[in-house]
């Protein structure tokens, strides 16, 4: 066990993991880590080049095509998988404190949501794999198919900075089941648990070059997406991002899967229980990674009649939060990972004021915190489905209150948006509740809760993505169908 990262320590790695190896990298340029809390350097790891990039596709391709990882009876594949998840789960606060340190997710957040959250996507892959049947027989209209699910291939893996370990294991777990192998991107943002991810698949015995690591920008990045070496892209970031991505791989036809942002709505109807909606609320927005969460309840729609009511137990709950060290058990919202999203949460606050919304409250950085990039849990009121603090995600511990009038008006301002990700419905009739569910284009959703269940697909309509992560529907991701058609005479069906 390796003692938990501090403050104090500077945590450096000098190489990258290349083909089962820690390899020097080819160039001379580092990736600094900034602590969002502090502002100091607190790690150092190498800026991998596209050379760097060719290397690392290489390893896999060669672990792919002449390896034994995808030619190994899936049990085997089970076995060490499990291996990597139970690692993962006795590092667990080792992990927690890595990605707080890195990111600024408040430590009790980074328990649940980053690091046992990563355990527990692993854990239902290898359920789900279980009761994978890898090749069947059926009855075709000429005679015998066999059916056969085959590995996708190399899978270029480019995660984000807001939940690194969550966001990979919902690629890695799956991909590695189904027998592909991976070169692994990390943001520039947040590195370092990548690098203990390595440390943990070299432990567990996954075969040379089945994991690479190699952190980077964006223009090694791109090179990557484009390399005719690589068979899918599996991205988790921003909707700009994720379309350059699918321009790239368009090139090749590589294929991709995309889990891009959100701009939820949580629906209140009139019959709610208000109290329970605000804690509900307050959770998966502000107190959610500090509100940089994809499924973010960030728009809130209120009935005409309790607007009154939902804004002050809202703007109550908000006052409330304790902001402040992420390290610090108390705390609810952290700080933004970098200078660069403050102010964009800032600038965004702005343009709320500017198009005629009410700070209710926050709206500001809070004023007994000199260091560090914190920004104040913020409500808006009178908000209108049409402006740009309700359309465009912010990231960042921002809410807009939005009024209406009916059921069919508060549909129809949930589905009018770009993005559809999640979204919530609080109603003391959960018959009604189901039925508002079934109308709304998203691809997550909770009647009177929020929830992000991973043993169920996870993904978004529209602009929110393309594919599903978790579940038996993120395992089918990273397989081809061969269909093979049979004389008379039975086959031999493999697992």
């Amino acid at each position: 066990m390796h003692a938990p990262p501090s403050r104090a320590q500077l945590i450096e790695h000098r190489a990258l993991f290349i083909d089962g190896q820690w390899t020097e990298p080819s160039g001379a340029d580092v990736i600094e880590v900034v602590s969002p809390v502090t502002e100091q350097v607190v790690g150092r790891v190498p800026h991998a080049t596209p050379d760097d990039m060719d290397r690392a596709v290489a390893a896999a391709r060669r672990a792919f095509d002449d390896g034994p990882w995808p030619r190994l009876p899936l049990a085997d594949r089970i076995e060490v998988v499990t291996r990597v998840r139970d690692a993962l789960a006795a590092r667990r606060e080792e992990i927690a404190e890595l990605v707080t340190l890195q990111n600024g997710s408040p430590i009790t957040w980074s328990r649940a949501g980053q690091a046992m959250s990563a355990v527990a996507a692993f854990s239902t892959t290898l359920a789900a794999a279980a009761d994978l049947r890898l090749e069947e027989e059926r009855q075709g209209l000429g005679g015998p198919v066999l059916v056969r699910r085959a590995p996708v291939g190399v899978v270029a893996a480019i995660t984000p900075w807001n939940v690194p370990q969550l966001t990979l294991a919902a690629k890695l777990a799956p991909g590695l089941l189904a027998g592909c192998t991976f070169v692994i991107k990390p943001s520039p943002e947040t590195p370092l648990d990548a690098f203990l991810l390595a440390e943990i698949c070299a432990e567990a015995g996954l075969p040379d070059g089945v994991v690479n690591v190699v952190p980077a920008g964006r223009e090694s990045g791109a090179h990557l997406v484009a390399h005719p070496g690589v068979d899918k892209v599996a991205f988790t970031g921003s909707v700009a991002a994720g379309k350059s991505i699918m321009a790239a791989a368009a090139q090749n036809l590589t294929r991709v899967s995309l889990e891009l942002g959100g701009k939820s709505a949580a629906l209140i109807l009139e019959d709610a229980d208000v109290s329970a909606a605000v804690r509900t609320i307050v959770s998966g927005t502000c107190a959610a990674n500090s509100g940089q969460a994809c499924v973010a309840l960030t728009r809130v729609l209120a009935p005409a009649p309790r607007y009154d009511e939902v804004a002050a137990a809202l703007s109550d709950a908000f006052a409330r939060l304790n902001v402040g060290d992420p390290a610090d058990e108390r705390t609810a919202v952290g700080p933004m990972v970098t200078w660069r999203q403050r102010q964009r949460v800032l600038d965004y606050i702005r343009i709320g004021r500017d198009e005629g919304a009410t700070v209710l409250t926050g709206g500001s950085v809070p004023a007994d915190l000199d260091t560090g990039w914190f920004v104040q849990p913020t409500l808006f009121g009178d908000v209108t489905n049409d402006m740009r603090i309700a359309r465009e995600e912010i990231f960042g511990p921002v809410v807009c209150l939005i009024r209406y009038d009916d059921e069919d008006e508060a549909v129809r301002i949930a589905n009018d948006s770009a993005f559809g990700l999640s979204g919530a419905v609080f109603t003391t009739d959960v018959d009604r509740g189901m039925r508002i569910a079934r109308r709304i284009r998203t691809g997550t959703l909770t009647v009177n809760g929020f929830r992000l269940d991973l043993a169920a697909p996870f993904g978004g309509f529209k602009q929110s993505g393309i594919g599903r992560e978790f579940g038996a529907e993120g395992l089918a991701g990273y397989f081809e169908y061969q269909s093979v058609a049979l004389p008379k005479t039975p086959a031999t069906i493999t697992d």
